[in-house]
């Protein structure tokens, strides 16, 4: 029963972590930290088992982190983006322009006439003015591994929902993971 208690919780911490390390957004984390939540109190259990004081207050402590990570991702977090989509769904019937939420820059998909090509991870902003200079957006590679970084102009893009259109795909200037133009 301990082994069989072992894997379970084995899994739901491996799976746990790696959906909140994932970073694919406010439900998908807040259900990592569901699943890191089972994964704590399954260690909980084996420590009772097993006698294991160190692996006991470890996992208590976890469980109280988890349920933390829970109200953030889904509760708190979640209730903000969904004060976002209303202001920006408010804000098309507005005289004036349209509104987006800036968190949508940091992972946006993005695609120009020729189809998707990337996803966005940053974008850059004046102190002063608050405008938008460009948008970094990642393309290819796995986790970051072997991604190539471009830098879109915000005058040739446009936010459509929660997609970042570029004018262009082609003749876009590649950026150094470290070295972002200044303008």
């Amino acid at each position: 029963m301990n082994d069989m208690i072992s894997w379970f919780a084995t899994a739901a911490t491996v799976g746990g972590v790696l959906l909140t390390a994932s970073n694919l957004g406010t439900r998908t984390t807040g259900s990592g930290f569901i699943i890191l939540l089972f994964g704590s109190l399954s260690w909980i259990v084996v420590s009772l088992i097993s006698d294991q004081q160190a692996l006991l207050w470890t996992n208590v402590v976890l469980t109280f982190l988890n349920i933390f990570g829970i109200w953030r991702w889904l509760g708190r977090q979640a209730a903000v983006e969904e004060g976002a989509k209303a202001a920006a769904a408010a804000s098309e019937d507005a005289a004036d322009e349209t509104l987006f939420p800036v968190s949508l820059l940091g992972r946006a998909k993005v695609s120009s006439a020729a189809g998707p090509f990337g996803t966005c991870v940053d974008a850059m902003a004046g102190t002063s003015s608050g405008r938008l200079a460009y948008v970094v957006v990642s393309e290819g590679g796995v986790a970051g591994l072997g991604e190539r970084l471009f830098k879109v102009p915000w005058s040739e893009a446009r936010v459509e929902g929660e997609e970042l259109i570029a004018a262009r795909a082609g003749n876009l200037q590649e950026l150094e993971k470290d070295e972002w133009p200044a303008r």
